[in-house]
């Protein structure tokens, strides 16, 4: 019995087309995975901001050596233990002038809530090397510890006595080969200037005529003539003589803070109440974690920072309950909380000791200023 007819022949059945729908989509796929692929690799302009690594001022923190050691440490005075952290908040930028972040890595920061895309010009200035944003950062750095220590000792009762010095000169600027590092700055044509605010005014109040500046180097007093070169600082036309300054304090006490590769001024408010609380009998947070950020100048009030949002997320994740931000980030703040993270907005020192008060002893939380819309 045949299975087949041997006069029967089998043809395959006809291949179907792909419809014209199909096709189009085939090849739009196509030229999306190639788009995608070549914009991976595409230099862009911007760069990211995420949440950096949380110090708890009251702990200890790697020294350059690689040990261990209390981040604040004092001498001269007496101490009391500690309990529970206050925390500072640190921010991390994924890129630089030199590589920048893929458009694949940008797209996905910016649906990330914890993450912030940042124009390049925001966080490198065109024409500033990323060595000389390092030097101007570990400046800032410096000068927040010093302001940080005289708003706590003043706050204590201290008397504090204030120099301003020039920390560095950047290259090309106006008081190269008239002032050096070191040099303590006394007067500016005629008065007594103790901190950068006050002698920015005064060059600016010249408008460009030269300013006669009565500086001690090596013990002796001497005067010099500079003569200021106009700049745009952000998007404003500004007089400047191209100097990093610090400003100096004669504390009657030994405070040390150690804190390896962190810049920037935003740890001040967190440095001083460190060091108010090692100072001072009882735990001045309750125990309890509480993290904030916030500059501080020497009389104590509190300005804003940046990166915040991103700050709020480390401390959330850090398992804060409470955080301090300044009052004048609050616009930043608003509708940008991360989960039951309770946000108080403080002006000055006295604020922020007004809230570990409250957090210390159970008080009326309610009470105090938080960051409002509008």
């Amino acid at each position: 019995m045949a299975l087949f007819d041997e006069n029967t022949t089998i043809e395959p059945a006809p291949r179907q087309r792909m419809s014209r729908r199909t096709a189009v989509g085939v090849w739009a796929l196509a030229v999306a995975m190639i788009v995608l692929l070549v914009i991976t690799f595409l230099p862009t302009s911007y760069v990211i901001q995420r949440p950096g690594p949380v110090y708890d001022t009251l702990g200890s923190a790697e020294s350059s050596d690689g040990e261990e050691v209390p981040l604040i440490s004092i001498e001269g005075a007496e101490t009391y233990p500690t309990e529970g952290s206050l925390d500072l908040l640190t921010v991390q930028v994924q890129g630089n002038r030199e590589r920048t972040p893929s458009w694949f890595e940008l797209a996905t920061a910016w649906f990330d809530p914890s993450k912030a895309v940042l124009p390049i010009d925001a966080v490198f200035p065109e024409g500033q090397s990323t060595e000389e944003r390092n030097e101007e950062s570990a400046a800032m750095m410096v000068d927040s510890q010093q302001e940080a220590t005289a708003a706590a000792l003043a706050e204590l009762g201290y008397d504090i006595v204030a120099q301003l010095s020039v920390h560095s000169l950047l290259d090309g600027s106006a008081a190269e080969g008239v002032l050096e590092e070191g040099d303590i700055i006394l007067e500016a044509d005629g008065e007594t200037v103790t901190d950068a605010a006050s002698l920015r005014e005064i060059i600016n109040d010249g408008d460009g005529t030269p300013v006669e500046l009565l500086i001690e180097r090596s013990g002796d007093e001497q005067t010099v003539e500079v003569t200021p070169k106009e700049s745009a600082v952000d998007g404003e036309s500004t007089w400047l003589i191209g100097v990093n300054l610090i400003t100096d304090y004669e504390f009657p006490i030994d405070v040390t803070i150690q804190l390896n590769n962190v810049g920037g001024p935003s740890a001040g408010m967190m440095f001083a109440l460190g060091i108010i609380d090692t100072l001072t009998p009882g735990a001045l947070n309750g125990g309890d974690v509480v993290a904030g950020t916030g500059t501080i100048a020497a009389d104590g009030d509190v300005g804003p920072i940046g990166g915040i949002r991103q700050k709020m997320w480390g401390a959330r994740d850090a398992g804060a309950e409470w955080f301090l931000a300044p009052d004048a980030n609050c616009d930043e703040v608003v509708g940008n909380i991360p989960g039951d993270l309770r946000v108080f907005a403080v002006e000055d020192l006295d604020d922020a000791l007004s809230v570990l008060d409250a957090v210390r002893v159970d008080g009326d939380l309610g009470a105090l200023p938080t960051c409002a819309a509008g």
